[in-house]
């Protein structure tokens, strides 16, 4: 017979391990029933697009369905609680987008926060704004630009899809600068902010590559003067960048799923490898270049800093720019 210590370390150490081994083996299984991603947007539009590309993916490699479910309102905040609040077992993700990082600051009580709340899972696609005008405004270039918004202060209109949104952030920064004075006019998405743009209601806007703006500036319904990145973007390279004019500016759109925190590691790393391997795959490549992005590969962590860095970025924007929620 064993001596009674010895008895008892070696079962204390096997119920040590216990949670472990339920961890390995829960991330074995998983998934085994269907998956929610939900999206803080309507459908059809650029983060929509992005989670159904690779909920496809996801599905098909995993033998199970990601199903996408669009949970549109509050600014994102409403989808982002919902995952804040679901079980952490893997069963529920978020595509998260730029409004996750601007929110931290643009509202003052939120029930969640981030960074600390959700658990980063892996980047998508990163994709430039297009700083774009309606052809009625008679310059051709970023700095032609900035000379006729100095001379004619408060005359331009810069439509946006929202306050807070990562356009609006991004004509917030240019206007900061640059140092110019254009009135902004937020919309309720996208689609109408970008109407009244193709229609001269407004003059300027800061588009996503991913709603359709490439489309209108191919068919020369659009004047694009510069990319948000801080060099030429891979997709658009005959655009010039607006970093190349004032040194220092980025602003891109990003998205990646994130899950809530305390899900297993295992499972986020499962979910992790699957996402890069969808990014290798040329066909996904092709899919997001065409769009106007790029893929946005890592591990969790790189994802995660990302995020922070973002969300320490736009705050400061946010704060000197004295933007205030709807």
């Amino acid at each position: 017979m064993k001596p009674p210590r010895r008895r008892f370390l070696r079962l204390a150490a096997g119920a040590a391990a216990l949670p472990a081994v339920t961890q390995i083996a829960c991330a074995q299984a998983y998934p085994s029933r269907p998956v929610r991603i939900i999206v803080p947007f309507a459908p059809a539009g650029g983060t929509d697009l992005v989670a159904r590309l690779i909920g496809q993916w996801l599905s098909e490699r995993l033998g199970q369905q990601f199903v996408i479910e669009n949970r549109p309102g509050a600014a994102t905040n409403i989808a982002t609680e919902a995952v804040v609040r679901a079980p952490a077992d893997g069963y529920t993700l978020l595509l998260a987008s730029p409004p996750a990082a601007i929110n931290a600051t643009l509202y003052e009580k939120l029930n969640f926060i981030f960074i600390r709340d959700i658990a980063p899972v892996a980047g998508v696609v990163r994709a430039p704004y297009i700083m774009e005008i309606n052809p009625s405004v008679l310059v051709k270039t970023a700095v032609e630009f900035i000379a006729y918004a100095k001379d004619n202060p408060g005359k331009i209109s810069m439509s946006s899809p929202g306050i807070g949104t990562g356009p609006h952030a991004a004509g917030e920064l240019f206007k900061m600068m640059a140092g110019v004075n254009i009135l902004h006019v937020p919309y309720r998405g996208e689609g109408p902010a970008l109407t009244d743009l193709l229609g001269g209601q407004v003059q300027m806007m800061f588009g996503t590559t991913l709603a359709g703006s490439i489309e209108y500036i191919r068919a020369g319904k659009l004047r694009a003067l510069a990319v948000t990145t801080g060099t030429r973007s891979e997709a658009l390279p005959g655009i010039p960048s607006l970093g190349d004019l004032l040194p220092g500016y980025e602003a891109s759109f990003w998205g990646g799923f994130c899950a809530p925190k305390n899900t297993p590691a295992e499972i986020i790393d499962k979910l992790n490898r699957e996402i890069n391997a969808a990014l290798a795959d040329s066909k996904i490549k092709t899919r997001l270049s065409d769009l106007g992005g790029s893929v946005l590969a890592g591990s969790p962590a790189d994802f995660g800093r990302l995020i922070a860095d973002e969300t320490e970025k736009w705050g400061k924007v946010v704060r000197f720019a004295a933007m205030k929620a709807e």
